[in-house]
């Protein structure tokens, strides 16, 4: 018998670590290959890893809501064989090799860097764990510099930091030095102390989970940093659902693929982007970067309430098959806790369709470091005046609601109206000819 050490393995550009979430099996169970034994979070996503190899669990190494970094030995397998632990050596043996040169590190930083709170210029890496803990510690990022690093490459990991706040009552803080330079007003977070909320006889006490903890987190930071304009609009989509109707059973019984609304809204508000490039947009203290790529977020509910927001990549280059099928596999895998992390990152503008909820219009809030989102309502039925060549009519017509928020520090009215009746126009002049 050998020894097989299970190893954490990549979960995508830029993530580091992991958090235990619950094992799925126990000391002295048997697990066959690609059984998946122990489910684990990142920043966002919740997913499984499974064994690459059969054997019996004898050793659990990270307990539940401990942290694991990439290629660190999370348990060991007893399996058939002898001569050690060969398959975790190779394992460990490539973990080092395939991790990222400093070159690399740049590349991949850069994107995170821009996406990073206002609080932090960008000069070092943290893990969204780390970032959590420094701004609920109020850590200055002078003070993290200090900090030296356990991870890879010299990285601050989560033992770091809290070591660092254990300790930090007994040293001074150090002084960020003075310098000359103009910069940008920085958002100001204020918490007032937490009020005493009284709990009557029979009222239930409900923990939020981690997922809502990070999202409570996320919605209060973006309203803090981004000031939100909401603009609606009213579109006649009677043409988008006269072809969705004539297609829809056609298109399922050759793709083996659901046709919903969604690949329509995606391609009507990339080509608006494409005729509004400043929406597709981020800030990074005083610097607006231009995005090349258009990467649509789609807003999506999960079984346990909770919401996540898959992303579309260049959704400008699919067809409505292909967005068809990308949001398709998306929406399934956000639902069944299949996706990756790097599926919720990079996303470049969201779009929301409270619609599924029978909602006529609302006001979502935007996802940093985006600029707009846009939210999607009910399509219902109504009278509305036709203007005709023999004169106005009232005729039945399948209306709906949009509503556009965007950051008013780089997105006035203006832009973000035309962005709005663009998408309208789009969807009202749908043509019912339309290949898919």
């Amino acid at each position: 018998m050998a020894e097989y050490k299970l190893l954490l393995p990549s979960m995508g550009e830029g993530v580091m670590e992991a958090t235990i979430i619950t094992w799925l099996f126990n000391e002295g169970d048997n697990v066959k290959e690609d059984d998946s034994v122990v489910e684990i979070a990142t920043d966002k996503v919740d997913s499984d890893v499974p064994t690459p190899v059969s054997g019996k669990i004898v050793k659990i190494l990270k307990q539940k809501d401990e942290v694991a970094k990439v290629g660190e030995a999370i348990a060991i397998l007893e399996i058939e064989g002898e001569g050690g632990n060969t398959a975790s050596e190779e394992a460990s043996t490539e973990t080092p090799a395939s991790a990222p040169d400093s070159e690399t590190l740049k590349t991949i930083e850069q994107p995170l860097q821009a996406a990073a709170s206002t609080e932090f210029s960008g000069d070092l890496y943290l893990s969204p764990l780390v970032k959590s803990i420094a701004q609920q510690e109020n850590i200055s990022e002078t003070e993290l510099k200090t900090i030296k690093g356990s991870g890879l490459e010299g990285r601050i990991t989560k033992e770091d930091i809290l070591a660092y706040v254990n300790n930090r009552g007994s040293q001074p803080a150090p002084q960020a030095p003075v310098q000359q330079v103009a910069s940008a007003p920085q958002p100001v977070a204020t918490s007032a102390p937490a009020a005493t909320i009284p709990v009557a006889a029979g009222d239930e006490i409900i923990p939020m989970d981690r997922m809502r903890k990070i999202i409570a987190e996320n919605m209060v930071k973006a309203k803090q940093i981004a000031p939100h304009v909401t603009s609606f609009i009213e579109t006649d989509v009677t043409n988008v659902v006269k072809w969705r109707n004539k297609h829809k059973d056609i298109f399922e019984k050759r793709e083996g693929e659901k046709l919903t609304f969604m690949p329509i809204f995606v391609k009507a508000v990339v080509k608006a982007i494409q005729d509004f490039p400043m929406i597709n947009v981020s800030i990074n203290g005083e610097n607006i970067i231009k995005k090349k790529n258009i990467n649509i977020g789609m807003a999506t509910a999960l079984p346990d309430g909770n919401l996540i927001v898959p992303v579309i990549k260049n959704a400008d280059q699919l067809s409505l098959s292909g967005l068809a099928k990308a949001i398709n596999d998306l929406a399934y895998r956000a639902r069944n806790k299949k996706l990756r992390p790097e599926d919720t990152q990079g996303a470049t503008y969201t779009i929301s369709n409270v619609g599924s909820f029978g909602n006529l219009m609302g006001t979502p809030i935007i996802p940093q470091p985006q600029v707009a989102i846009l939210a999607i309502g009910a399509i219902v039925k109504k009278p509305a005046v036709l203007e005709t060549k023999d004169g106005d009519v009232i005729a039945i017509r399948q209306l709906m609601f949009m509503s556009h928020s965007y950051d008013h520090r780089v997105v006035d009215g203006s832009l973000g109206g035309m962005m709005l009746k663009h998408v309208h126009d789009y969807l009202q002049n749908w043509d019912l000819n339309t290949e898919i």
